[in-house]
């Protein structure tokens, strides 16, 4: 009788280490980094709403584009929610990330800016203008500066255009590389400057009102959601993920950022 009340209270003991660590993996947090503005803005909306089902998440906000996708890759985060499909597979290519998108979240169109000019004709020989010092970013400022004239690029580079690649610049404008988040401080210094529409709005810049001119609205650069390749099918990525792209949130992207940001879901 004692043996098999033993054996009984054993196999109970069993059942139920499985089933508390279970629940302890279902209780964490995931952690998600973001770019501050838009991105984080969003996320702190979504938040809630996760707790909601149960999952917990822990926003941490990065001041750069490379250190997210690191953190990523190197498990210091579950997820970012910053960039767009060519900067990650620039990423990917140059660094070897085993990062992967789950989907989509919103566009951000770029915009030229200026606090000494008020339209691009006004622009004199020499004029300085200020582009992303990354390669997709660049390259995207490139093509926005191609599209209205400024600038000539050699055939068939494609988004990943750089300022080796300008075959023409009648104007000869001095095009100066910086960091995309120093972009909004350079104003005073450069006669334009190319700015992502995160770094816009947190410097008081609305794309819609400030911007000489703008992407148009089917830009292929719509942001994602990027995990480290072993995850793109847990269950906490899919949640997440949905319930990012919902009416619910669709609605006060376009009511917080009017118009300036495009939900892509």
């Amino acid at each position: 009788m004692k043996r098999r009340l033993f054996l009984s209270v054993l196999v109970c003991a069993t059942i139920a280490v499985p089933l508390a660590l279970s629940s302890a993996a279902v209780a964490r947090t995931y952690t998600v980094g973001v770019t501050p503005g838009t991105h984080e803005q969003v996320m702190e909306f979504v938040k809630p709403r996760l707790a909601q089902k149960g999952i917990d998440i822990k926003i941490v906000s990065f001041s750069d584009y490379v250190l997210p996708n690191q953190a990523v890759n190197d498990g210091d985060l579950d997820m970012n929610s910053f960039q767009h499909q060519p900067y990650l597979d620039n990423q990917v290519r140059d660094r070897g990330f085993k990062l992967v998108s789950v989907g989509t979240n919103f566009v951000e169109p770029m915009g030229v800016y200026s606090t000494k000019v008020k339209s691009l004709s006004a622009l004199k020989m020499g004029d300085a203008v200020a582009i992303p010092n990354d390669p997709t970013n660049g390259g995207r400022a490139l093509l926005l500066l191609q599209k209205y004239g400024l600038i000539s690029l050699a055939k068939g580079v494609g988004l990943g255009a750089g300022v080796v690649d300008i075959v023409a610049n009648p104007k000869k404008l001095k095009i100066v590389e910086l960091d995309a988040a120093q972009l909004p401080r350079s104003l005073p210094d450069v006669t334009l400057a190319a700015i992502n529409t995160n770094y816009a709005l947190e410097a008081n810049l609305v794309p819609t009102r400030d911007a000489i001119v703008i992407e148009a609205a089917d830009s292929p650069y719509a942001n994602i959601f990027v995990v480290h390749a072993k995850n793109k099918d847990a269950d906490w990525v899919r949640a997440i993920v949905a319930t990012y792209q919902t009416p619910e949130v669709r609605a006060f992207i376009l009511k917080t950022f009017k118009g300036a940001v495009a939900p892509a879901f």
